[in-house]
């Protein structure tokens, strides 16, 4: 969930697909000890070759891997990683506070299939090898909703194209959030995308959550302040 708001927070950068501050309110001394200690055994180096399969950068053998970006305060990624043990869970978010909270919570719950990527979802997905992903997740992304800004937004067709490539076929791309029109933008395009079928059958499918779906922070603030997120699933042909 990367929503950076505030014109005057440090490190403001626009590239790739990534639009925003790399750093809020200052770290804590616990936060900042994780961020030097604990995430460089969990990063990613993309500057190295990728591995045939990603579920190598694992400790052990896992049975998929998924990736989730622009994770915010980790409460989604976390949850995940807890349920489904044998899965393997890469979180992409450039912003340094949402980093440092995640790692809070792996560390605290001893959390062994989760790794981190603290860069542009663009440059993971071009790096990771075709097929390696079960699933990618992107909920409640910044939405962009000037005109003029329409095209920082993740979804554009050439990420799209870029999911189609590491998405294996049966897998799927899923999707939150409470601005209709960035539903609306998700949907055309991945509509016209020849690699991807939305899946919803009725109006329920898009109207509640998946089974088994943790609300992030950011979603019960939309919810309280009376606005209704709409959930899609896209799965790769």
């Amino acid at each position: 969930m990367i929503r950076p708001s505030n014109p005057d927070g440090e490190h403001t950068h626009g590239q790739g697909s990534f639009f925003g501050r790399r750093k809020g309110h200052k770290l804590r001394a616990y936060q900042a000890d994780l961020i030097e200690t604990l995430l460089p055994r969990l990063a990613l180096d993309i500057s190295s070759p990728a591995p045939s399969s990603l579920a190598g950068i694992f400790d052990r053998p896992l049975d998929d891997v998924r990736l989730e970006i622009g994770f915010g305060g980790g409460e989604h990624l976390v949850a995940e990683a807890q349920a489904f043990p044998g899965t393997g869970f890469i979180g992409c978010e450039p912003y340094v506070n949402g980093m440092a909270k995640i790692l809070a919570q792996i560390e605290a719950h001893n959390i062994a299939n989760i790794r981190l990527f603290a860069g542009d979802a663009a440059d993971l997905l071009a790096w990771a090898p075709p097929h390696s992903l079960a699933r990618i997740d992107l909920i409640h992304p910044d939405p962009w909703p000037k005109r003029r800004h329409w095209k920082r937004r993740f979804v554009q067709d050439a990420t799209v194209a870029a999911m189609a490539r590491i998405i294996r076929p049966g897998g799927e791309f899923r999707f939150v959030s409470d601005i209709d029109d960035y539903c609306a933008w998700t949907l055309s395009h991945l509509l016209r995308s020849p690699d991807f079928v939305w899946t919803a059958e009725r109006a329920v499918d898009w109207q509640q959550p998946w089974d088994g779906y943790t609300m992030t922070r950011y979603g019960r603030k939309a919810e309280r302040e009376g606005r209704k997120a709409i959930y899609l699933r896209f799965r790769r042909l």
